[in-house]
């Protein structure tokens, strides 16, 4: 499954205008998957300069990159841990999705009315994170009162959950998310199941006028204080401009790009960081007949990652036979990396590293 990234914020922040340069950034990619799934989920690939290498190595008739889906969630009100405006709609969405983009407003316009009249980005972050404490507050209340009911029988398992669940409400409470928590590994079946919104990784994407890129301004400043205190990144972009870089043909995009003093889109940036953040990796398989990337978890180990191709190859796994982008790139094909014994023949327990390119061998 393609990694979800849910786009929150106020409205009138630039999440719908964001939105639509994703959209229309996939649908431009004629050569790559890409799905409108509902009105308000697009999927766009990975952008990946190793993938058009190898298929290009390989004269391969297909190529397939890893993809991402973006979910336009609901503009958020205060209030909407309560219901108000579209809030049960907002927190129903938000809880199926792997990270979380927060679009937070850093620029002046004077056309676009803010919903609570002034530009303020540390106040708007304020709103959105305490509807979402809130929200997680009245879901471990009611696991609380479960918990404490299952503790007075004496199970040993059911006291540890009862007192865990306890500092979790007092964390709550004093303000702070839940992925600030400190949860261990013996808690991540009640993680799991508790699937709080505030233990989402966030990204907060800063919107900004053209003329603040690429560094951002003062108010930018304050959402990199804010981040910088939950250990979370901040991305500058301009979703208006973002929305015009996704109608340009290539060569006038790095145009375009060069002109703002970018390397590269708000877009291929955000993307990359959400991987990051959700400790991804992409490995590859190629050949002539197709060449396609695949996400996995870093740590993940080799019979897993087969998995991912099909479950038979996990189950019948020999061995994979393995060689790093980086070394098939620079001698230019399988034939010579074999040739200079530069291809590895990993086992079950081999971790799988970001660039590897592999092939599986398999009982069937």
């Amino acid at each position: 499954m393609a990694l979800q990234v849910g786009i929150v914020g106020l409205p009138n922040v630039g999440k719908s205008t964001l939105f639509n340069a994703v959209s229309a950034a996939g649908a431009e990619a004629a050569n790559y998957p890409f799905a409108t799934i509902e009105p308000n989920v697009g999927a766009v690939a990975l952008p990946d300069e190793r993938l058009d290498t190898l298929a290009r190595l390989n004269s391969s008739a297909k190529v397939v990159p890893t993809s991402v889906e973006f979910l336009d969630i609901a503009g958020l009100v205060k209030g909407a841990s309560q219901g108000e405006g579209l809030g049960n709609q907002f927190l129903s969405h938000i809880r199926e999705v792997d990270a979380i983009v927060h679009v937070v407003r850093c620029f002046e316009d004077p056309d676009i009315v803010h919903v609570d009249g002034s530009v303020d980005p540390a106040r708007d972050i304020e709103v959105i994170e305490t509807e979402l404490i809130l929200k997680d507050l009245d879901t471990v209340e009611k696991r609380a009162q479960r918990a404490s009911k299952a503790a007075r029988t004496g199970d040993k398992e059911a006291v540890r959950e009862s007192e865990v669940i306890s500092r979790l409400n007092a964390h709550l409470e004093s303000g702070q998310p839940a992925r600030s928590f400190g949860f261990t590994d013996d808690d991540r079946v009640l993680r799991r199941d508790l699937g709080l919104l505030t233990d989402k990784p966030v990204l907060f994407a800063a919107n900004v006028g053209e003329g603040d890129l690429p560094d951002g301004n003062a108010m930018v400043d304050q959402v990199r204080a804010i981040a910088s205190k939950q250990n979370s990144e901040v991305i500058v972009i301009c979703a208006e401009a973002e929305a015009q870089i996704s109608e340009l043909a290539q060569e006038e995009r790095e145009e375009f790009l060069a002109d703002l003093g970018l390397e590269r889109s708000g877009l291929d940036q955000l993307i990359h960081v959400a991987y990051r953040l959700l400790g991804l990796i992409t490995f590859f398989t190629s050949g002539p007949q197709e060449t396609r990337a695949w996400t996995v978890r870093r740590g993940t180990r080799a019979p897993q990652a087969a998995g991912k191709i099909h479950g038979d190859i996990e189950r019948g796994f020999i061995r994979a036979e393995t060689i790093s982008y980086e070394v098939y790139a620079e001698l230019g094909g399988e034939q010579a990396v074999k040739d200079a014994g530069k291809l590895r023949v990993e086992g079950k327990e081999y971790e799988v590293r970001d660039g590897d390119v592999m092939h599986f061998r398999f009982n069937v």
